[in-house]
């Protein structure tokens, strides 16, 4: 029989991980690694963000696997500003799979957004841990925030999207962030199926991957052993990957056309550069950034 991942009995891991990543960023003082999830520092237990604050918690540090608290940053900053961008375009749906303790539909939720829904779907057990704190923390979740418990490697999240009034006809942004890694060959070709058919033209997805190589353990790239030595440690262990330099035969495959792809190297440019053209810190190289469009 095999293993049992965490989340089968348990809230995620990684996602307890990047919600302690954002919280820490926005303790941090220096500008290229501050964001701005305020949520974040809500949901920490008050001993951990006491740590944080005063540096006693280190992310920079040993506790976490090289290159990976910066990575976690540049994704928020990305991916923030994509759901952004959507809302001022008119999108009117997002769709958050894997959200863990994502913050965005409370963040950027305001009364003149009202018609703007945003769907969460994840697990029961991590799904369950996030309402306990927000409501613990007096954070109230918005209307338009629906959460979908589900379980991607073996529930039908069709039935699940139909049943919560979801309108296939309308323009939506779908966000995939720290999670396709975690999936099974048959549920990431069912997953981007649903995403293509549940979209109007004109859709978008933003997901981040890793390259099929780290889960051979080839040993490419920046931080690679201590990332993938974690992740398995944690039993949430990595299960898809995509070979380098073919995201975009992945992307034609389901219909859906590259717009922006970042890797480490565009990461560490983009968000970590600074006006002198230094780096002010490298970023774990077995990510990639994604953001495409669903053709017509």
């Amino acid at each position: 029989m095999s293993k049992r991942k965490r989340i089968d009995k348990k809230s995620s891991r990684t996602a307890g991980y990047t919600c302690m990543c954002r919280a820490s960023s926005y303790l941090e003082s220096n500008i290229y690694y501050r964001s701005d999830d305020y949520i974040a520092v809500k949901l920490l237990p008050h001993l951990i963000k006491i740590l944080l604050k005063f540096k006693i918690i280190n992310l920079k540090g040993r506790i976490s696997p090289t290159g990976i608290y910066p990575y976690v940053i540049a994704r928020t900053k990305y991916i923030d500003t994509i759901f952004e961008d959507s809302i001022k375009k008119g999108f009117e749906q997002t769709v958050i799979m894997g959200a863990g303790f994502d913050s965005r539909a409370i963040r950027f939720y305001s009364s003149g957004r009202s018609n703007i829904r945003v769907y969460e779907i994840d697990t029961n057990h991590t799904q369950n841990a996030k309402t306990r704190q927000l409501i613990n923390r007096g954070i109230n979740i918005p209307d338009n925030n629906i959460y979908i418990p589900v379980d991607f490697n073996k529930e039908n999240i069709r039935s699940r999207l139909d049943e919560n009034k979801f309108k296939s006809s309308k323009k939506t942004l779908f966000i995939l962030e720290g999670f396709i890694m975690y999936l099974s060959h048959d549920a990431i070709d069912e997953t981007f199926k649903i995403i293509y058919d549940y979209s109007a033209p004109g859709s978008l997805i933003v997901f981040d991957y890793v390259y099929a190589s780290v889960l051979r353990k080839e040993l490419k790239y920046y931080g690679e052993g201590a990332i993938y030595q974690r992740v398995t440690k944690d039993n949430e262990k990595w299960t898809f990957g995509i070979e380098e330099g073919g995201i975009e035969s992945f992307l034609k495959s389901y219909n859906f056309s590259l717009l922006e792809h970042l890797d480490s190297k565009v990461i560490e440019k983009k968000y970590f550069t600074n006006e002198s053209g230094n780096l002010i810190t490298k970023v774990n190289g077995t990510h990639c950034i994604v953001l495409a469009k669903r053709d017509d």
